[in-house]
């Protein structure tokens, strides 16, 4: 069984619009996932510094960043980011350029994890649905072009608040969703924002929106995690 997790952190400024990492981490400790996308983890101006430094990632569960970002002082790829836990290998890791009306992308890691190999996507879409829709199907593309199948998890802030439509029935043609349920904003959630969603060989043991007493406070939004295994 495998534990995935999808956080958009808010560039670590949480409901009090205070910029706390150590929230974001404790939080992270708390859902003990084995693998979490991130969604702004990266500050959006300058040198878009990583707002995670790395010595508290150490400090809290020796988390690997994955070598996706383009600039030094950065975490990720336009905010996106993909933490694995030391004991998974990382194969394969690289930034997916998106067709955009604003700064998206997304990212895409495989990895070895569990005693198996997962593709991971890490997303956050545009808020026009017909730029989601066009980034959406560009990811599709990019999967369906890598030399060799593998499990695929997509997770991330897809922007959509509809529940089935739009970017989500593209991706769920051919990925089961998880219903983990609202999570955006973090006090009061009504929007399900933020998405995971597996390949038709896995199957989806478990979902929900972590909904501790650090996660309402650590970001805009509340992460959702999913336990997964192979069909």
């Amino acid at each position: 069984m495998l534990k995935v997790a999808s956080y958009n952190i808010h560039k670590a400024v949480g409901t009090d619009r205070q910029r706390r990492p150590d929230r974001i981490v404790q939080v992270l400790g708390e859902i003990g996932a084995d693998i979490v996308a991130l969604q702004e983890c990266d500050r959006r101006f300058g040198a878009r510094q990583a707002v995670l430094p790395g010595h508290i990632l150490n400090d809290h569960g020796g988390w690997q960043v994955v070598p996706v970002a383009q600039r030094q002082a950065s975490m990720g790829w336009h905010g996106n980011g993909l933490l694995i836990r030391p004991e998974a290998t990382l194969l394969h890791a690289e930034a997916l350029h998106l067709p955009v009306l604003e700064p998206r992308g997304a990212v895409l890691a495989e990895v070895h994890a569990r005693g198996r190999d997962y593709r991971i996507v890490g997303m956050h879409l545009d808020l026009s649905g017909l730029w989601r829709r066009r980034q959406a199907r560009a990811i599709l593309a990019h999967l369906a072009a890598r030399p060799t199948s593998m499990p695929t998890i997509l997770m991330g802030d897809l922007n959509e608040w509809r529940p089935n439509g739009g970017c989500i029935a593209d991706f769920c043609r051919s990925h089961r969703l998880a219903d983990t349920g609202p999570s955006f904003p973090a006090r009061r959630p009504i929007g399900r924002l933020d998405r995971i969603m597996v390949s038709r060989d896995l199957s989806i043991l478990d979902c929900g929106v972590h909904g501790s007493v650090a996660a309402h406070a650590a970001s805009d939004h509340r992460p959702v995690w999913a336990r997964i295994q192979p069909a």
